[in-house]
């Protein structure tokens, strides 16, 4: 007998209930979940961070999902105007988009300013922080984004 050992990120796993969200508010707002509609949200839904619309192109291409690069934007603008997704502006021009969780959890970005990589951070330090900020203006926030730029370890 042998035991086989399957181990499987927290965040794969933590994406996995945002698609099957992402297809039931889809299909409560009377679109349908097949074709490339389903297939951009499936990978969206595996993913740990941002894609652009080119990104999500070419890893669906390369899956042999045949999905169109205009059916990849109305995806993503049907997506965005339901609130399933955020639109990340990275400071480089290139929109990308990640799923928005339903219980609100996020994190931020750096973003290589030479060679264009992002990566996904958390820090609980830092939202305190940007609470304490809040607090003191008087502001009550609703959302926040926070980009940070410069070289990563690669291109230093």
């Amino acid at each position: 007998m042998r035991t086989i050992l399957v181990i499987v990120s927290r965040r794969y796993t933590d994406h996995v209930p945002w698609t099957a969200h992402a297809l039931d508010v889809l299909d409560d707002a009377g679109y349908r979940s097949g074709g490339a509609r389903r297939a951009v949200v499936e990978l969206l839904g595996r993913q740990n961070c941002c894609l652009s619309a080119q990104e999500i192109f070419d890893r669906l291409r390369g899956a042999r999902r045949p999905v169109g690069i205009a059916s990849v934007y109305r995806t993503l603008d049907t997506l965005a105007d339901l609130r399933l997704v955020k639109r990340i502006d990275a400071g480089d021009g290139i929109a990308r988009y990640e799923p928005s969780p339903p219980d609100g959890d996020h994190h931020h970005h750096l973003v290589c300013r030479d060679c264009g990589k992002v990566e996904a951070f958390s820090d609980p330090r830092l939202e305190r922080a940007i609470d304490r900020v809040a607090d003191g203006l008087g502001y009550a926030v609703e959302e926040h984004e926070v980009v940070l730029t410069g070289a990563c370890s690669d291109c230093l």
